[in-house]
Parts: C-alpha cells; structure tokens; sequence
C-alpha cells in the first residue's frame, strides 16, 4: 500500500453484487408500463453506464424504446425502488469490509466513484455498514459528467484532499479504467464482476481475482513505479 493516499472503488460489481436487486428496481417500473421482465442475465450487461442508459436498454429490450421525455421521471422511479429494496448483507463481496478496514487503518482515504445513482448508493452503503469507511461518494447523477470521463473521480479524491498521482481506482469494467486513465491513475480490476467483456482486455495495470488481494495489488503497483513515492 505504501504511496498511496486515496483508493476510489466503483460500487456495482466491485464491491457488491447488485445485478439482482438493480433487476427487481428495473423488472418493477417495466410491469408498471406493461412491459415483461428481465432476468437477472439479461439485466447484468445493461449495467455500468448510469441508470438513464439502463432503464432505455431495458425498455428497447421489451418493446417500443423509452420515450425521453419520460425519462426523468422513471429515473426517480428507480432511485426509490433501489432505496426500498437494497441488496442484502450476503451481497457484499467476500473480504471487502476485512479489506476496507485494513485500507482505512493504514491512513488510505477512500471513496466511491460510481455511475449509480447517489442516493441508493448512499443508502446502500449505510444500511450495509459500510459508509464508515468512505469519505467522498460521487454517482452518476452528481455532476453533468459520469464516468468514462474524470470529472468524478477528480471529484471524489478533491472531497478526500488527494491528488490524482498518490491514488487509484478499482473497479470491473471499461469505464472504471477509462476513467483511471483519464484522471492519471492506475487501474486495478476486479475479476469477479460485470466487465461485458474479457477481463484481460479492459486494460487494467493489476486484475484480482478476490477483493481481499487488493493490498497486495498497491504493493506491486508501487513497487512497480506507478504509485507516487
């Protein structure tokens, strides 16, 4: 870990595993509008990009595409669904409150760069117990810019006082890495999550197979010159 400052994590995929309650939110506006449901499968590559390409990937997929101007609205739709049905404890991916914890006592600040929506984030996280560790959450609805781009993760470490060169991302899809390489930090990707294609052609500087190797990940990162000293 030595020479990093801050961490930022993506939140779907990474540190929990959300696709089945992101389904339920989405299959529950779907019937609203008397459109059929989606299995957790067929809903899991519609996730990564924000909750408005979500919801128009899910419409297009079970009939006429979502009119824009009815987007706004669902989209507070689906943030309260979210809010009313957070995934479980047993969501949480092995090893990541263990691992948080050893970051946080090291003196690592983190934070949360996700293209969720921020309030069920927000949520999330405090009904799962994990919002101690967190010190910036910035979703796909705080600012004009989600990732790919690095507005948010600029973000994110501004709340936490790092700069982007003592920091890294961690995540499981080709924004998270593109949003570390736009915003001048390594990336290190999560084997287990919803990458919607090879893991080894996101292009991370590190993939992990657990969340618990994450330490040992910034070590070699480190020591291998891409973290500041």
């Amino acid at each position: 870990m030595h020479g990093f400052t801050a961490i930022l994590f993506d939140f779907d995929g990474t540190l929990i595993d959300t696709v089945p309650s992101i389904a339920e939110a989405v299959n529950a506006i779907l019937s609203e509008h008397g459109r059929p449901g989606l299995s957790d499968e067929a809903v899991e590559p519609m996730v990564g990009d924000g909750a408005p390409v979500l919801l128009s990937r899910a419409f297009a997929a079970t009939g006429d595409p979502l009119d824009a101007a009815a987007l706004s609205g669902l989209l507070a739709r689906y943030d309260e669904h979210l809010v009313a049905h957070p995934p479980g404890p047993e969501r949480i991916y092995p090893g990541v409150p263990e691992t948080l914890e050893r970051l946080a006592a090291a003196g690592v600040a983190l934070g949360i760069c996700s293209n969720k929506p921020e309030r069920p984030a927000r949520d999330t996280l405090a009904k799962l117990g994990l919002d101690t560790w967190f010190g910036s959450l910035i979703g796909g609805d705080t600012l004009p810019q989600r990732k790919p781009a690095p507005e948010p993760a600029w973000a994110a470490l501004k709340a936490l006082g790092c700069a982007p060169e003592s920091a890294a991302l961690v995540g499981d899809s080709a924004n998270d890495v593109g949003t570390a390489r736009a915003a001048g930090m390594p990336a290190i990707a999560v084997s287990y999550g919803y990458p919607r294609m090879p893991i080894e052609d996101l292009g991370a500087d590190i993939v992990i197979d657990r969340f618990a190797d994450l330490p040992d990940a910034l070590g070699r990162l480190s020591l291998g010159g891409l973290a500041a000293k």
